[in-house]
C-alpha cells in the first residue's frame, strides 16, 4: 500500500526520530490506559468479594449461596479482565520492542546500530493481531491475582458449609450428610452444588497450569504484569 500523496513521510533522521518519539508516547499512553482498566477490574473483584464476605460471615443464619454468587461474579470479572489483558499485551509488546531494540541501543555505553526490524513492525501495525489467546490471558491473570481471590472465597464457603447450628450453638459438621445438607440450595441437592464448585475449581486449575505463558513468550526481562 503506497502512502497518500498528500501525506509526506520523514525524509531526514531528525524527522524520523521526532516521529518515533511521538509514536512511542502514543503507544505508551494506550498501554497505560489498558493497564488502568486491568487494575479497575481487579478492584471490582476484590470489592465485591469483601462486600459478600462481610454479609455472609456477619451472621450465622446468612446463606452460603451468597458466596456461590461471588464465585460466579468473580469468574465473570476474570473473563472481562482477560479480554482487556489481550489488548494491553499488544500495546505493551510494541512499547517494549521500541525500548529494547531502539531506545536501549541509543542509550548503550557502547553505541551500536538499532537492530529493530521496521519491516516487521510495519506489518504488525497494518494488520494488528492478538498475540495470546483468551485462555492464556485468563491463566496469566489467575497466576497474578485471581488465584488468591478464588482461594479466599472458597475458604469462606467451606467455613459456612462445614458449620452446623445445633441448639443455638455452632459446631463443625460430623457427617457427610450434614455437609451435603448445608450445601443444598432450595430444590438443588447438595451433591449437585458441591459438584459445581469442584468443577469450577478444577477448570480454573486446568486453565492456570495448561495455558500459562512461558517467559520467552512475554519478551525479555522479568518485569511483566
Amino acid at each position: 500500500m503506497e502512502p497518500h500523496a498528500g501525506i509526506p513521510l520523514p525524509s531526514t533522521s531528525a524527522e524520523s526520530i521526532t516521529m518515533l518519539a511521538h509514536y512511542y508516547r502514543g503507544e505508551l499512553s494506550r498501554m497505560i490506559s489498558w493497564r488502568d482498566r486491568l487494575d479497575r477490574t481487579t478492584n471490582w473483584a476484590i470489592g465485591a468479594l469483601a462486600a459478600m464476605l462481610s454479609f455472609s460471615l456477619s451472621s450465622q443464619t446468612a446463606h452460603h449461596s451468597v458466596l456461590l454468587f461471588a464465585m460466579l461474579l468473580i469468574y465473570g470479572l476474570l473473563v472481562i479482565e482477560a479480554r482487556r489483558y489481550r489488548f494491553y499485551d499488544v500495546y505493551r509488546a510494541r512499547v517494549r520492542k521500541l525500548e529494547n531494540e531502539y531506545i536501549a541501543a541509543m542509550l548503550s555505553p557502547t553505541p551500536g546500530n538499532a537492530h529493530m526490524s521496521f519491516g516487521t513492525f510495519s506489518e504488525e501495525l497494518r494488520t494488528p493481531m492478538f498475540s495470546i489467546t483468551l485462555l492464556q490471558a485468563m491463566a496469566r491473570r489467575l497466576r497474578r491475582n485471581y488465584f488468591w481471590i478464588f482461594l479466599v472465597v472458597l475458604l469462606a464457603w467451606l467455613v459456612k458449609t462445614t458449620s452446623h447450628i445445633s441448639d443455638g450453638h455452632t459446631r463443625l459438621v460430623h457427617t457427610a450428610n450434614e455437609f451435603l445438607e448445608n450445601t443444598a440450595i432450595a430444590g438443588i441437592p447438595g451433591i449437585a452444588v458441591l459438584s459445581g464448585v469442584v468443577g469450577l475449581y478444577i477448570w480454573l486449575a486446568f486453565v492456570m497450569f495448561r495455558y500459562a505463558l512461558e517467559s520467552q513468550e512475554l519478551g525479555p526481562g522479568q518485569v511483566h504484569v
